[in-house]
């Protein structure tokens, strides 16, 4: 059983970040209301109960939770507001999308939190409610907001479609994304200084094993362990390290190297590793899903505009509670 299960669910379920309609605060809103949407009244009291849901959720957790007044509880509050008007616009607009949720969909979901997460316990499902301070119709609630939201995203991208031709066009303008540059193995020896290079590459050459003064000697902690050796990749590593390491022959040692990290003595232990391009049949699954997300993203996009637009001073807050800019944003379900 995961004990957070429902927590925040004020905070995650609702699938469509919308902006809140330029939302403000608002003299007119009434004493017994945290905001109002194109006239509908969302209570303090709701908004208290799922601050307090929250401060549970923190407890469980054994996280100190703000204090009341403070700058962190009252953005937290702010946030909690703000997820309750975006859920009213949701179900508002849903009509006029044709997308609503009936109470056997919301049984179903239930059922399948329940199986899921107790086994399909009544006794475990109520205690665990109990200690995060949910109620079951609250929790219904939630499950509504999620399905409704789940269900307007489908909706809003159920158009969106990705040819054959498309997907090819971006494989063919991004081929160097899909390209593995040269790579080759090496083995190296840094030291501080030119001295001690110079003559442990004059021991190299009369026969020295390399491996063992790479142990010995190196102050490469990434290769030192390994005798020295280590994959380069072109473009990768320093300049003048890159140059050397891949215009060596196979087999050849080179004079030591200077770089900003010391004085380095090369020794080319496999040919190089040519450049590959991945293969389209590869990669076009995986190109058509990033070309769709993008499209699915435009179209909310495009209606969260919209909806941003036509609820532009019909929301009201109580003092504190607005947001402090209107932005637009998308996110998905996964």
């Amino acid at each position: 059983m995961r004990r957070f299960f429902l927590v925040p669910l004020v905070l995650s379920l609702v699938l469509l970040a919308a902006a809140c309609g330029g939302g403000s605060s608002s003299s007119s809103v009434s004493s017994g209301d945290a905001a109002v949407v194109k006239g509908e009244h969302i209570s303090r009291a709701e908004l208290d109960q799922r601050v307090h849901q929250l401060s549970c959720s923190y407890k469980l957790q054994k996280r100190t939770f703000p204090k009341a007044g403070s700058t962190e509880y009252q953005s937290l509050q702010a946030q909690i507001a703000q997820t309750l008007v975006q859920r009213a616009q949701l179900e508002q607009k849903a009509p006029s999308l044709k997308v609503s949720i009936t109470d056997k969909q919301v049984d179903a979901q239930m059922t399948s939190l329940k199986k899921q997460y107790f086994g399909g316990s009544e006794k475990k499902y109520l205690a665990e409610l109990k200690k995060q301070c949910y109620t079951e119709t609250q929790l219904r609630d939630d499950v509504r907001a999620k399905l409704l939201s789940d269900a307007i995203y489908k909706k809003l991208t159920a158009d969106a479609k990705v040819t054959s031709a498309e997907v090819r066009d971006y494989y063919d303008l991004h081929r160097v994304t899909y390209t593995t540059p040269q790579t080759r193995v090496v083995s190296h020896i840094l030291v501080k200084n030119k001295a001690l290079a110079n003559k442990l590459y004059a021991q190299l050459k009369n026969g020295a094993d390399f491996a063992t003064l790479a142990k010995k000697y190196s102050i490469d902690p990434g290769s030192k362990a390994n005798g020295g050796r280590l994959t380069i990749t072109r473009g990768q590593t320093v300049p003048a390290f890159d140059r050397v390491a891949f215009a060596l022959a196979t087999g050849e040692l080179s004079k030591p190297v200077h770089t900003q990290y010391g004085w380095h003595i090369i020794h080319a232990d496999k040919t190089t590793k040519p450049r590959q391009s991945t293969p389209f049949s590869q990669v076009k699954a995986s190109i058509r899903q990033q070309l769709l997300q993008q499209k699915q993203s435009g179209a909310v996009q495009a209606w969260l505009s919209g909806l941003t637009k036509e609820y532009a001073g019909k929301i009201s807050y109580a003092a504190g509670l607005a947001p402090p800019a209107t932005t637009t944003s998308a996110t998905t379900t996964g």
